[in-house]
């Protein structure tokens, strides 16, 4: 191979798809070329040398050729494979959700160095953290400030105002708060409680050591959930397909299927 067709990058496997009698088509975050689309080809084959590096979840140094339309894989190194993401039901649904919301949230070939490192941070603590559920809520918090979307959560988001510590209302549309007097600019805005405000800033403020600390009751842990996911579906225009699997988890179902989205057959 020509060294001028060639190149060298890190990527973590956000997604594969079959494609043909023993390839597969598998999308990589990289910290220096963002989302990439790669064809890892005979990687369904026995004893194939690429096997391990094209895992869901798996962060590698790779070697990639450049094609027509794809490029392919060609050979790589594992830097780390996250195991207990993939032995552990809970830790691997939290790792799917994880992975799909980088992947949606994201265009090919831009970079986002910052994301990269949140999505390395965030995969190895969910190897070992206990409060999952809280570390997503951290990721989540820190992934919309990484893509430009941080929720203003001081002012108010249509008149200006400093958030007074009563009953205001989230707007996924207006990308933050609105006071008591406002909230009635905008019928998608939900309530939100003082305590939830508090905790979405200690969240955006704070790495996830420090915010750990704080303890948060289940009822208003649930409350900060449904503003984040409200306003992360509003940015999406549809629900995130893995958070269902969680929510079906919480509910103690632990027999319930892993979603079918990482896995797909390509036509």
């Amino acid at each position: 191979m020509s060294s001028s067709k060639t190149y060298r990058t890190e990527g973590v496997v956000l997604r594969r798809s079959d494609s043909g009698e023993a390839d597969r088509i598998i999308t990589f975050l990289t910290p220096d070329k963002g989302k990439i689309h790669a064809v890892a080809r005979g990687v369904r084959k026995p004893k194939s040398k690429l096997y391990g590096l094209v895992e869901l979840f798996t962060h590698s140094s790779l070697m990639l050729a450049q094609g027509h339309s794809l490029d392919i894989v060609a050979q790589g190194e594992t830097i780390h494979t996250f195991l207990p993401l993939k032995s552990d039901l809970q830790r691997s649904a939290c790792a799917f959700y994880v992975a799909e919301l980088v992947n949606r949230f994201t265009l090919e070939h831009e970079e986002n160095r910052a994301l990269f490192d949140l999505l390395i941070h965030t995969l190895e603590q969910l190897c070992c953290e206990k409060n999952v559920s809280l570390l997503l809520r951290h990721f989540e918090v820190n992934l919309l400030q990484c893509l430009g979307y941080r929720p203003n959560l001081h002012r108010c988001v249509e008149c200006n105002a400093l958030l007074q510590p009563v009953t205001n209302a989230f707007s996924p549309a207006g990308g933050g708060i609105l006071c008591p007097g406002c909230v009635k600019t905008d019928q998608m805005a939900r309530p939100i409680s003082v305590d939830a405000i508090k905790v979405l800033r200690v969240l955006q403020g704070f790495d996830f050591a420090t915010a750990s600390r704080v303890r948060i009751k289940q009822g208003l842990a649930q409350e900060v959930e449904q503003v984040l996911r409200s306003y992360i579906e509003f940015l999406l225009e549809h629900k995130v397909q893995s958070a269902a699997w969680l929510d079906t988890l919480k509910g103690g179902d632990l027999a319930s299927p892993s979603p079918s989205y990482p896995v797909t057959s390509a036509s």
